[in-house]
């Protein structure tokens, strides 16, 4: 069934009451970072938490009946594409934010190849205004590894730190230059700065549009292969290992570049992984079916990576669920396979797609919301993802049974583009609260 009668308050940053209390009471209140899973009441004022657990009590507080709902840290989605500044016809930081508090985000972090591209810190600036003014979650960036992301020069990672980025990449494009990885690496170490890598060699790519295999030769298509993943990571990872410092892979698709983060982390270097649900969820199948909103970099691959992806998702080796939020307008995707855009949109869909792996028995609520929290807060260094007295009051409220068909066209971005229309899913959430203020909620 579908829901329509949604309802959006003022920005949160918009008339904040510091001394606002609000009683949020029969509610299953999950931390994932200490475990912590019970039945109760959580108050906060302001902006913060200020108490939880049983039989909490509050003169003068507003009550909010949570319906025996889960009620958990907001979640946080490390890879979206607002768009902005430059192709705001596509997402903007007004719609995007709209769009995540929808699916129950309360802090994203944009990736850098706008236009320009986020490589100076007066483009920090704007964005952070901008979201400051008028956006509906929390507004994080990072910043280029090299200026205007060509691959030639390193951007001023100290300028960039100070102006607010939480980490630094070239998403959209992978770092080639072997020796510049070397030295972002050398250089973001003392600053303590993630370098995050969109790991696609793109020789080995070759202008491909969907995963090299079955469904590229039915099609007559190029493919993009395994190998130009991989290649790419098991390089980063044998830099790491000489520089020291922190790695993250973006929206990691392939089980040959799940083995090497493994192998990586056993030897103790400081790797990270993220994978987005299109990628444990779909196969290039779906490209048969779904067509330009099926094309996405990294591809949607075979089964045997799918199935790689869970197992790395159920054992912990993968820390982050992310969608890597693509927004494209119908132009841009209204194309053959070899020329659409790559991309889909997905901050509304992150939570019950990812939801299906606890339904399915595969993964436990606390785990699977761990991986859409605490860890994702942990690799940006963010202070948020958390339950804990004097934490930041971002919470998501989510009906972990509720069931509900994808209609992209009632999506909140502006673009529509995803090949998950018409899927039944289970869970959504009913209300994001984004600093003590509800911002969004199910009527």
């Amino acid at each position: 069934m579908g829901i329509n009668m949604t309802q959006f308050n003022l920005p949160y940053n918009q008339k904040i009451d510091k001394n606002k209390k609000i009683l949020y009471k029969n509610a299953i209140i999950i931390d994932p970072a200490t475990k912590y899973q019970k039945q109760g009441e959580l108050l906060t004022v302001g902006d913060k938490i200020a108490d939880f657990g049983i039989n909490i009590e509050a003169s003068n507080a507003e009550i909010i009946d949570c319906g025996g709902h889960v009620l958990c840290p907001g979640l946080i989605d490390i890879q979206v594409h607002f768009r902005d500044p430059g192709q705001t016809h596509k997402e903007d930081l007004v719609s995007g934010s709209k769009s995540a508090v929808a699916g129950g985000i309360t802090t994203v972090v944009c990736q850098p190849n706008t236009s320009p591209t986020i490589d100076n810190a007066k483009i920090l600036e704007f964005i952070k205004e901008k979201a400051k003014n008028e956006a509906y979650c929390n507004i994080l960036a990072y910043a280029c590894i090299t200026k205007q992301m060509k691959g030639q020069e390193l951007t001023n990672f100290d300028e960039l730190k100070k102006a607010g980025a939480v980490g630094l990449t070239d998403d959209g494009l992978p770092v080639m230059n072997a020796h510049l990885m070397r030295r972002a690496f050398e250089e973001s170490k003392n600053l303590d700065l993630v370098v995050a890598q969109h790991a696609e060699d793109l020789n080995l790519s070759n202008k491909g549009c969907i995963n090299e295999g079955e469904v590229s030769r039915k099609l007559n298509v190029n493919g993009i292969p395994n190998i130009s993943e991989s290649v790419i990571v098991e390089r980063d990872l044998a830099i790491l290992e000489k520089t020291g410092g922190r790695y993250h892979l973006l929206h990691v698709s392939t089980k040959e570049a799940l083995d090497a983060i493994k192998r990586a982390k056993d030897k103790g270097l400081n790797a990270t992984v993220e994978v987005c649900p299109h990628h444990f969820m779909l196969t290039d199948q779906q490209v048969l079916k779904s067509g330009t909103n099926a094309k996405m970099n990294p591809p949607l691959r075979s089964e045997i990576d799918r199935l790689a992806l869970i197992e790395g998702l159920k054992t912990g080796l993968i820390d982050a669920i992310s969608t890597d939020h693509a927004p494209h307008d119908l132009d841009s995707k209204n194309k053959d396979l070899a020329t659409a855009s790559f991309g889909i949109v997905g901050v509304e869909t992150m939570l019950p797609l990812s939801l299906s792996l606890y339904h399915q028995g595969l993964i436990s609520l606390v785990n699977l919301l761990a991986k859409m929290t605490c860890n994702a807060a942990k690799i940006i260094n963010f202070d948020g993802g958390i339950i804990k007295k004097g934490a930041r009051a971002d919470l998501t409220l989510i009906d972990i049974n509720q069931e509900w068909q994808i209609d992209p066209q009632k999506f909140h971005s502006k673009s529509k583009n995803s090949p998950f229309a018409d899927f039944k899913v289970k869970g959504r959430a009913v209300k994001t609260i984004v600093a003590g203020k509800l911002v969004w909620q199910i009527q």
